[in-house]
């Protein structure tokens, strides 16, 4: 019996307010990357031909014109991300990287492609030790062009666009080319984002976009151009990706990169010149008879969420309900057993030995799923020992390090054929690097690396070095049925969270039967292996006592997912598209 969803989303509404960062918090309670907009009762989209599903309703608009000329998802999907860098540019852009999860409705397949940033080569391990020994902290780390590692978005929408395009590369930026020259009206979340990044302000080019003449941050209802990317996006348009690897822009870049903060940074034009894309399986796993495939290494998203269901499939989650004590029990320790896992094995497969197919067997799984008791949480957790992991290459598990609190977006396409993408895209912390060159942000992704990369003598998994991509928490998910046929097209931003937000949309769709829109809209509650947060304001906080019963530390907190959906719904030979987008945030579905 479906749950009654009155009941499960009383008290959902949570103020708006906006989320400072505390820099000196672990991944065991990380800050929150963005504000949200405050919760707005959403309601489920519904169409019959395409969807799209988008962080701002001037981005999901440009996908839905490109759909209604004919183009792919993938088209769809470039429109999206090329408007977003302009009406949302704290969060992604050209200047960073992206995952992306391709389903083709011909042949049934899903393919995965790594657009992640690198590494430049000339970096050391240590690059962001400080002189004392220690880490230096986020703050410090994070803001300036020693952060920026090569981006690599636009070698992946390229790559994706000779596989999967049908409009002309060139036709796929036109919306976000006229508006970035039209201009475009700053939103309440935009202004509080600005005010809450004061770092904004220290380098002048950064300061003449985001603040008036009068050093105030640009004002809600401003109307804000952007000539500088509109001559950017033109000139990619017309030459491919080559235009920003090579030549002026790439040159603009790396000078941009080596005039600011206390520490020049390291990316070279040949660093950006030899930046490659890459096109990797699909990490796909079975929860519930249906088919969960998302992205492998450098993600750690794909195999965690692939975790932590292969762990739930154990227990009986339909007859507890959604918002249940015993549900959220189960999940909160399902997660910290993945994220166990994650924190020792996960780095960039391809510099690291990564036992992914022994992390997602579902004996392993199985047998992890043993060490939950379903009345009490457990004291310590520990990574296992999945099939081929190489223990000797690794240190002694220890708290990992790394800080992932990033500016993070989530685009859904569903097209005219059934075709789909997910796909997550980032800068990392809000603002990137905080270093604006052409009308555009520059990423500070390689803080999404250790910031201490040795336990002793030995490197850790997600140690920084050349050419290597750092561990991500994005987490693209397309889910196909028994028959292959797609069933949705799911992703949030969000750092860490990520994960728990997908895993948590996930079981409410497929254990309760919930449509996309009720299980975007649930509230949340997450752990990253220590705390169990759950969302402020909501309905969760009436259980607090019993989790605490359970052996949980609980806070409550402000979890601003982000998560964009879209559901294929069949009744027979009837087909309907259901469109879903986060009520926390200004995002929006849109369909035909």
């Amino acid at each position: 019996m479906r749950p009654s969803i009155a009941s499960v989303l009383t008290g959902l509404l949570i103020a708006l307010c906006p989320l400072g960062v505390n820099v000196k918090a672990q991944q065991l309670q990380a800050p929150q990357p963005e504000s949200g907009s405050g919760v707005s009762q959403k309601r489920a989209v519904l169409a019959t031909r395409h969807m799209v599903a988008a962080a701002n309703p001037l981005a999901a608009a440009a996908g839905r014109d490109v759909l209604r000329q004919g183009g792919s998802a993938l088209d769809a999907a470039i429109a999206v991300q090329m408007v977003l860098n302009l009406v949302e540019p704290q969060s992604s852009g050209i200047g960073g990287g992206a995952f992306l999860v391709h389903y083709d409705a011909t042949t049934k397949l899903t393919t995965t492609y790594d657009g992640r940033e690198t590494a430049p080569e000339r970096i050391t391990a240590d690059w962001f030790m400080a002189s004392d020994g220690a880490p230096l902290p986020f703050a410090q780390a994070a803001v300036g062009g020693h952060a920026v590692g090569v981006p690599g978005l636009l070698r992946m929408l390229e790559m994706a666009h000779k596989d999967h395009g049908r409009l002309p590369w060139a036709r796929n930026f036109e919306p976000a080319i006229q508006l970035a020259r039209d201009g475009f009206i700053v939103t309440p979340r935009l202004n509080r984002q600005i005010a809450d990044t004061p770092q904004l302000k220290e380098y002048e080019a950064t300061r003449k976009y985001f603040y008036d003449a009068v050093g105030n941050p640009q004002p809600v209802g401003a109307q804000l151009v952007n000539d500088a990317l509109a001559e950017t996006l033109r000139q990619i348009a017309n030459g491919g990706a080559d235009v920003f690897y090579n030549g002026a822009i790439a040159r603009d870049v790396v000078a941009a990169i080596e005039s600011v903060g206390a520490r020049t940074g390291l990316v070279s034009l040949t660093d950006l010149a030899h930046y490659r894309a890459v096109k990797r399986d699909a990490v796909c796993s079975l929860y519930r008879g249906a088919r969960i495939c998302g992205m492998g290494p450098p993600s750690s998203g794909g195999i965690a969420v692939a975790q932590t269901l292969g762990i739930l499939e154990s227990f009986a989650l339909r007859p507890l309900g959604p918002g249940s004590i015993e549900a959220i029990h189960l999940i909160t320790e399902a997660t910290r057993l993945a994220f166990a896992d994650r924190n020792r094995f996960v780095g960039d497969s391809d510099h690291v030995p990564v036992p992914l197919q022994g992390m997602i067997d579902q004996s392993y799984l199985s047998a992890r799923a043993r060490l939950i008791d379903p009345a009490k949480r457990a004291t310590k957790v520990e990574p296992g020992v999945p099939r081929h992991a190489r223990l000797d290459l690794l240190p002694p598990t220890r708290l990992d390090t790394t800080l992932e609190i990033p500016a993070t977006s989530h685009i859904s396409v569903v097209d005219g054929s059934g075709n789909a993408v997910a796909m997550t895209t980032t800068i990392e912390n809000a603002f990137g690097a905080r270093v604006f060159v052409r009308g555009f942000l520059l990423n500070n992704q390689l803080t999404d690396f250790a910031l201490n990369p040795r336990d002793g003598d030995q490197l850790v998994a997600n140690a920084v070095a050349g050419g290597k991509r750092p561990r991500s928490s994005m987490s693209p998910t397309i889910v196909t049925d028994a028959g292959g046929r797609l069933l949705l097209s799911l992703g949030s931003p969000g750092g860490a969270r990520i994960i728990p937000y997908v895993v948590q949309t996930l079981v409410a769709f497929l254990d309760w039967d919930l449509d996309i829109q009720q299980a975007i809209s649930l509230p949340r509650h997450v752990t990253l292996g220590g705390p169990l947060e759950i969302e402020k304001g909501s309905a969760l906080e009436h259980i607090a006592a019993a989790l605490k019963e359970r052996g949980h530390t609980v806070v409550e907190n402000e979890l601003v997912s982000g998560l964009q959906g879209i559901a294929v719904i069949r009744r027979g030979d009837a087909v309907q598209i259901m469109g879903a987008a986060d009520p926390r945030r200004e995002g929006e579905a849109l369909g035909d």
